[in-house]
């Protein structure tokens, strides 16, 4: 049975000049949900969206006005606010298009003066332009490598969500200590190049908290939930013994609650209990080393962390929705927010030394995993964007557009689009800034990252704008300077020796897989969706794969291998409501699929174990053969979902479900639904066996 049609906006003719604006200011007024169909986008979406970025659309005159001034502006300036050079190119367009004669200075990042633009060093360096006729004009020029390097020999890894990994030593969920432990392990019996985990970015607190990890309060800064209590040297210092045992006990029974007694990983008890012992801590007074270590991490930081101290105490005192904050509050450069922020400086000095203290642990982490003999080490994820009414978009609020949300538009597996509830950066005021924003989010990461992986990694290029109280069919595509993106992030990873992963599954449009792997970046390719779509629809046969790749069998919002080899996955949605089919087209369908790859995986020789009499493979080899499949790809990393390794049946993520199903708070499990510590895995003989066919073929 065909997919079914996705819903569509009413086509409408915009006018002329409306179309010419939009496309003057980077908004669609179309898109192409396949190659064969083009949707209008309605007046609506591109009107809206155009106000998002300050343009006056309210009347005919007003748009009209409007084409005349950005015309006007496009006309006469000499180079736009932003302009690129990579270092294996030549002129940049921008310069080669000024005026004969224009003289040009360059203010180097490294703080030298230079005049003209050639043989720059890498960096974001201030351009002046001066015409023969005495215009001047200035801009941020980017000068970035070439490329990113490729990862230096070719490595599995393994894939978790931290906080579902919990060891007989977590506070209730994962955390920076296990992840240190984990790529310990892995890195040294194991032989593994990394290990990949959730974004642990900063979460909007509160209770209940949104348990997804890809809806963050700030992606500047990382969450103390995750850390290790016992692993801060402070710890050892506390006076108050009986009620760090205290803690320990409570720690205690939210850890045997999870692996004993089916509770769900409680996130909010998790952090309760975590902040108490933290207040404990900081009763402890810093070492010397520490206390310059501590004041050398807020010089570095500056204004952004302070103002994401400074969101956190307010929120303390006014909850967790600034925009119902009082309305001199709401202004994070207000004299009302000075105010606050001298009245609330203890709090302000809590949070700030919260986020030091993260980010020691996940530095040490990275330390470990490469001390462990991992190339590449912890790779971490970047969100698409954060929470409409978190720290970043109070700190940064210039630099988002208001009013609009990020999405997707329908398609045949989506018929009604989606709205993540993520507010857009305005590629206009990124260009006018350099890019600072990104600039400074990637270099944050990249202080203890061996790898980013991009969510949604063609946003760089354009993402699907929702205007606020609209159905996700009425936005519209807004585009980014991609090559501007594109060069911050080169240039942030190569100065960090860090590999990029970009996020490429869905509907990609034609030429951004082309243009990230021209630089350097790895995108993602996941074994059940690898089919010859220009050809027969076959699965690909692994020899046809691209080497620029991280090659899983899964991801989160997927069901597990084991689920899908013996259809659990159909049963769940069904008993779930979810699906739109009758339950056996559903069973037939995905039976079907599997059975093809199964075939594929006999052909090829891979499919070794079988389940007895009779003769059918049994789920754990279908496992195993899925794996040799993956490492017989050219694929650069290959990567094992920690969950298949023991047969978990449960995705981590359902999406289409909010409190229908436990997303991101279920722990790792077995085959059984039993919950497997860090412990466990080092003993499992299933991961061994796992392990031990993907070694055969990692170092080919």
């Amino acid at each position: 049975m065909p997919a079914a049609r996705p819903a569509e906006p009413p086509t409408e003719d915009l006018p002329e000049d409306l179309t010419r604006l939009a496309a003057l200011h980077g908004v669609a007024t179309s898109y192409s949900p396949s190659p064969d169909r083009t949707v209008a986008a309605s007046a609506t979406a591109v009107t809206l969206a155009l106000a998002a970025l300050g343009v006056d659309t309210s009347t005919p005159e007003a748009v009209r006005a409007a084409l005349a001034a950005r015309e006007s502006v496009l006309r006469e300036r000499l180079l736009p606010p932003t302009v690129v050079a990579w270092s294996d190119g030549g002129t940049p367009a921008a310069l080669a298009a000024l005026p004969e004669g224009t003289r040009l200075r360059v203010d180097t990042e490294q703080g030298e003066t230079r005049d003209g633009a050639g043989r720059l060093p890498a960096g974001v360096h201030r351009l002046t332009a001066t015409a023969p006729d005495g215009r001047t004009a200035l801009a941020h020029l980017i000068v970035a490598p070439a490329r990113l390097p490729a990862p230096a020999t070719r490595s599995y890894g393994l894939l978790v969500q931290l906080y579902s990994l919990l060891s007989r030593r977590s506070w209730g969920m994962g955390d920076l200590g296990d992840l240190g432990e984990l790529a310990a392990w892995a890195g040294r019996a194991l032989g593994a190049g990394f290990v990949q985990v959730n974004p642990l970015h900063a979460a909007v607190p509160g209770a209940p908290t949104d348990p997804s990890p890809y809806r963050p309060s700030s992606r500047r800064f990382p969450d103390p939930v995750h850390l290790r209590i016992e692993d801060v040297p402070e710890f050892a210092y506390v006076t108050d013994h009986e009620r760090a045992r205290a803690l320990r006990e409570r720690a205690g029974r939210l850890r045997e609650a999870v692996l004993e007694k089916d509770a769900l990983i409680d996130r909010d008890a998790v952090w309760e209990l975590k902040r108490e012992a933290l207040e404990l801590l900081r009763e402890v007074p810093l070492g010397p080393g520490r206390r310059t270590a501590y004041c050398d991490y807020l010089a570095e930081q500056g204004t952004a962390l302070e103002d994401h101290a400074t969101w956190c105490a307010l929120a303390e005192v006014h909850g967790s929705d600034w925009h119902r904050w009082p309305e001199g509050l709401r202004d994070p450069r207000s004299a009302e927010t000075d105010r606050a922020r001298t009245e609330l400086m203890d709090r302000v000095d809590f949070h700030t030394r919260l986020t030091w203290l993260t980010d020691t642990q996940l530095a040490a982490a990275q330390r470990t995993a490469r001390e462990a003999g991992m190339p590449v080490g912890i790779v971490h994820d970047l969100a698409v964007g954060v929470h409409p009414r978190g720290a970043d978009s109070w700190a940064q609020q210039e630099y988002f557009a208001a009013g609009m949300s990020v999405g997707a538009p329908p398609d045949a597996f989506n018929a009604r689009g989606q709205d993540w509830g993520l507010p857009p950066w305005r590629p206009d005021r990124l260009a006018e800034s350099g890019y600072t924003p990104f600039r400074s989010l990637l270099r944050g990461l990249f202080r203890y990252a061996g790898a980013l992986r991009i969510d949604h990694v063609m946003g760089l290029f354009r993402l699907w704008w929702v205007p606020e109280g609209h159905p996700p069919t009425e936005g519209t595509y807004v585009r980014y300077d991609a090559e501007a993106m594109l060069a911050v992030l080169v240039l942030e990873a190569a100065r960090a020796g860090a590999v990029v992963i970009g996020e490429d599954l869905g509907t990609v449009e034609p030429g951004v897989r082309e243009a990230l792997r021209e630089r350097g970046v790895l995108g993602t390719s996941v074994l059940w969706f690898e089919r010859d779509w220009a050809g027969d629809g076959r699965p690909l046969p692994p020899e046809r794969w691209r080497a620029d790749c991280l090659a899983t069998a899964t991801t989160h919002d997927l069901p597990s291998t084991a689920a899908r080899l013996t259809g659990e996955h159909v049963e769940l949605r069904d008993r779930l409501g979810l699906l739109t089919r009758p339950l056996e087209e559903e069973r037939a369908e995905a039976s079907a699929d599997t059975a093809e790859w199964l075939d594929v995986l006999a052909r090829l020789g891979l499919l070794h174990g079988t389940g007895g009499d009779t003769g059918t493979p049994s789920e754990e080899a279908g496992i195993q053969a899925v794996h040799r499949f993956l490492l017989r790809t050219p694929a650069r990393m290959a990567g094992i979902w920690l969950p298949d390794a023991v047969g978990d049946r449960r995705p981590q993520n359902l999406p289409g479900t909010w409190d229908q199903y436990p997303n991101w708070r279920l722990p790792v499990a077995d085959a059984e639904g039993r919950p497997v510590t860090l412990e466990d895995l080092a003993a499992s003989a299933r991961l061994h066996a796992l392990i031990d066919v993907v070694r055969d073929r990692a170092g080919d």
